[in-house]
């Protein structure tokens, strides 16, 4: 199953079982593919996530159920998945921009959202510079912050990087003054990576440096990256633009069209050499596991 057939798919199990608990794991297994990649790669084709799509399709056919039996809110509140019929109200209100007591007056203006049909136009996807590398294990130690899969990445992570900069990141001389995150910083380099690992509720995201041991201070922890195949990819440009569009690039390009690699494992990283991240040839890279098809 290609890469385009694999995210076709999971919306069609999503479909089949729209109304009940869906397992990512399972979605995933059923595609081929990794839980944290099919996730990724569907939000960065469709523009949703897995659980943005499945709130959408329920709240849409809510409203239509509604509008063509006597299904009462607190009915429809249970059947699609809502704990409390407030709950239901509110979601329902933002995403129609109506209450379901106003159905009846509001009945042109019910938001639309069908079964998505997945298709990509590839082009230019081998103009970017990849390299394929074997890299034994490694430890990295940082801190790392949950972020849920319904919060939008790409405005959370950059916050997160501008926290770390303004604190413990600002790299100070290590000496007996500095504390042990300060130490910890300066001795493993924190800041040269930043590493997603996917969740079935969201993701995770460390910003990182290679562990050499010692003292783990509090509000940091390890993590054991495995020996993986690794396509890396060189972004050029200010931080996080450049990297954000290669991203894209990479899910929507590289991955439908290559023949060789799908992608594989939880992880993800971002790699930051030293220089001036605003600079219009900073380098950085992207590194995404794959496995030959």
């Amino acid at each position: 199953m290609n890469w385009i057939e694999a995210l076709q798919k999971a919306v069609s199990l999503m479909e089949a079982d729209l109304l009940n608990e869906i397992s990512v794991q399972n979605i995933a297994d059923a595609c081929g593919f990794c839980p944290g990649h099919l996730q990724k790669g569907f939000s960065m084709v469709t523009g949703y996530t897995f659980a943005e799509y499945i709130r959408n399709r329920r709240l849409y056919l809510a409203a239509r159920e509604m509008q063509e039996t006597d299904l009462k809110v607190i009915d429809a509140a249970v059947k699609y998945g809502y704990e409390s019929p407030d709950a239901f109200a509110r979601a329902f209100r933002r995403f129609h921009g109506f209450a379901p007591s106003q159905l009846g007056e509001h009945s042109g203006d019910v938001r639309v959202f069908l079964p998505l049909q997945i298709q990509i136009t590839v082009r230019g996807g081998y103009d970017m510079h990849c390299e394929i590398r074997n890299i034994p294990g490694f430890e990295v130690i940082g801190t790392v912050s949950r972020i849920p899969a319904d919060e939008d990445s790409y405005q959370v992570i950059p916050a997160l990087w501008r926290e770390f900069m303004t604190g413990d990141g600002r790299l100070p001389q290590c000496d007996g003054n500095s504390s042990a995150a300060q130490k910890a910083v300066w001795e493993n380099n924190i800041g040269e990576f930043g590493i997603c690992r996917m969740t079935g509720s969201g993701e995770e995201y460390m910003i990182a440096g290679k562990y050499r041991g010692g003292e783990v201070p509090a509000g940091y922890e390890v993590w054991k990256i495995p020996a993986l195949t690794w396509a890396q990819f060189d972004c050029f440009g200010p931080v996080p633009e450049a990297l954000q569009s290669v991203n894209r690039q990479v899910f929507t390009e590289w991955l439908p069209q290559n023949p060789d690699y799908a992608p594989d494992g939880e992880f993800s990283l971002e790699y930051y050499p030293m220089g001036n991240t605003a600079a219009p040839d900073y380098r950085c890279q992207i590194w995404i596991p794959v496995k030959r098809k």
